[in-house]
């Protein structure tokens, strides 16, 4: 073997299409493009969900619904998240280390849902109006 000599694989290398070089080489006059309209011309093409001038189906179909930005931040914690977390106190961090709300929640609400039988103190963390009686009631407090 010589340097000289060496060769790509065969069937690896592919010719690259040249385009509009003449009836002989099969891809002349129109190029593969067929003929006239807008897929044939430089350039011409539509933006996705154009539908020739007719009223696209997006804008034909009515707006529905909201889902707020802020949604994100806010969590809520129901009475029996507390007590199966068995802290004496709660606070933001505890129930992020916890699992019990996202990463990313800022506020947190204890939910009147379930029973408590454990006195929870909660620290920056709000409570409904049934909730904290359930709390008080228990012998915890809201801070």
């Amino acid at each position: 073997m010589e340097l000289n000599t060496i060769k790509p694989a065969e069937g690896s290398k592919r010719q690259r299409r040249r385009v509009g070089r003449g009836i002989g080489s099969g891809l002349g006059k129109t190029a593969g493009r067929g003929h006239k309209g807008q897929k044939s011309r430089a350039g011409g093409y539509h933006k996705v969900g154009f539908e020739g001038g007719q009223m696209p189906l997006q804008r034909r179909l009515p707006k529905r619904g909201f889902k707020s930005a802020s949604l994100k931040y806010n969590a809520e914690i129901t009475l029996t998240d507390l007590e199966r977390l068995g802290a004496a106190e709660v606070d933001l961090l505890s129930l992020k280390q916890a699992g019990l709300v996202g990463q990313l929640a800022k506020v947190v609400k204890v939910i009147k849902t379930g029973e408590l039988t454990r006195a929870v103190v909660l620290k920056g963390v709000g409570a409904t109006a049934g909730a904290k009686a359930v709390i008080e009631a228990a012998g915890g407090s809201v801070a």
